[in-house]
């Protein structure tokens, strides 16, 4: 991608992104903070290295989401609750660990993860409200939640290294429109529907501010 024409993708992108995110969060009932497009024609150079580090953090945040429909299968009929503290604690506590590891912010880390938990569940109450106004939509075979959750961990630890590396374009002026930009394209190459979408936008609320 060049940089003569990556400013205008930035702001068409990042423009799709918050007219979508927008959209879906109304339609779902979701509250989630789009990020918003620059109003300057031409972003500064720094977009481009602020895109290129955010990119991946949308990516993977939009994969732990789809991974969101295995753990809705795997809980659906066994009567255990979307929220487990429990196992929510746990993990926040593992990428707080990580991200101390790798020298990132642990606080940064993990108020970032509380909105990919949240993501999650926005995607397992959908579904679950789906498969019970159909039960013909319900999946034919339940996955295993341990071997799901074994999933969920290793994008996970992808994504505390996302993080870890994204700090500098995170804390940058330019980051929302960034942001608008990575998650935009990543909802274009993964061809999200809404209900992804709408978790992806949840995902990332606390991506921007450091």
């Amino acid at each position: 991608m060049h940089l003569t024409t990556l400013p205008r993708r930035l702001l068409a992108a990042g423009a799709a992104a918050t007219v979508l995110f927008t959209a879906t969060a109304a339609a779902t009932g979701t509250a989630a903070a789009a990020p918003s497009p620059a109003p300057a024609a031409h972003p500064a150079p720094a977009a481009h290295s602020s895109y290129a580090a955010l990119r991946p953090l949308a990516a993977l945040s939009a994969e732990r989401d789809a991974v969101g429909d295995l753990v809705a299968a795997a809980k659906w009929g066994t009567g255990g609750p979307i929220d487990d503290p429990a196992r929510e604690q746990q993990v926040l506590d593992a990428v707080a660990a990580q991200a101390r590891q790798l020298g990132a912010d642990p606080a940064a880390t993990k108020r970032i993860f509380r909105d990919q938990i949240e993501a999650s569940k926005v995607v397992q109450r959908e579904l679950h409200r789906r498969w019970t106004a159909d039960p013909g939509q319900v999946p034919a075979e339940r996955p295993d939640l341990n071997e799901v959750r074994e999933k969920i961990n290793r994008i996970n630890t992808g994504l505390v290294r996302a993080i870890a590396a994204s700090d500098a374009a995170r804390s940058a002026p330019q980051c929302p429109v960034a942001l608008g930009a990575a998650a935009g394209q990543v909802w274009h190459a993964q061809r999200l529907d809404a209900l992804h979408t709408a978790a992806l936008a949840r995902a990332l609320r606390s991506v921007c501010g450091g």
